[in-house]
């Protein structure tokens, strides 16, 4: 999947930032200024024509998104409703849905993997603000990138927190706020979300063999 080319500033880790942008994508406190500023005006442009676009314009809303973001892998669709901060700081996979009313506050740079499944208002959102109260009214603010492997499936309502990942094959149940880390081959729920099983083989051979059960019904018809 081909990135958008200067749809955001690549940030070496060793490197000292240089510009409010490039703070805000390092992890750092920040200032938003005229760089966000414009970011989030053509984000605004963009969103408002997705949401705006008729109900069966799916290749015009194809285009828009795939000039939103970063990158978008093949197969990807989004359902209208649809907002974030910038768009550009927003990398998605193969084969991803979403459905209505999600939000990405994509502040730090978001990464999303193949076969990612999400259900309806799902927020990821990257930004952090001080919790000194008086540095937090003086403006600085900062933000922490957010990372979804592959074969996740978040239920409705899921939010994600500022610099938190999620590994492979992981399902979330509806509601759950993932404050910390979740690992691969899991099934998380709750606020915070945490752990309650993991993903065995015996859900896979259930699941294959629901799926048979189906194509055997289906080839009968």
């Amino acid at each position: 999947m081909a990135e958008n080319e200067g749809a955001a500033v690549a940030m070496d880790n060793a490197a000292v930032p240089t510009n409010e942008w490039e703070r805000m994508l390092s992890g750092e406190l920040y200032i938003c200024g005229d760089m966000q500023r414009e970011a989030n005006m053509r984000k605004r442009r963009l969103v408002h024509a997705i949401n705006t676009s008729a109900y069966d314009a799916f290749e015009e809303r194809d285009r828009l998104f795939r000039e939103l973001f970063g990158s978008l892998g093949k197969g990807a669709f989004l359902e209208p409703p649809f907002n974030c901060d910038y768009g550009c700081n927003t990398y998605i996979g193969d084969n991803f849905y979403a459905n209505m009313d999600c939000i990405f506050l994509d502040v730090a740079r978001i990464t999303i993997g193949d076969r990612v499944f999400f259900g309806p208002r799902v927020g990821l959102y990257t930004p952090y603000h001080p919790i000194d109260a008086a540095v937090r009214a003086s403006g600085p603010e900062g933000a922490r990138p957010i990372t979804i492997g592959n074969d996740v499936w978040f239920g409705g309502s899921v939010v994600v927190c500022p610099g938190v990942t999620i590994g492979d094959d992981v399902v979330i149940g509806a509601g759950s706020v993932a404050t910390k880390d979740i690992p691969s081959h899991s099934v998380a729920v709750g606020n915070p979300c945490h752990v309650i099983r993991k993903i065995t083989d015996a859900d896979r051979e259930y699941w294959e063999g629901k799926a048979a059960e189906y194509r055997a019904w289906k080839d009968s018809l």
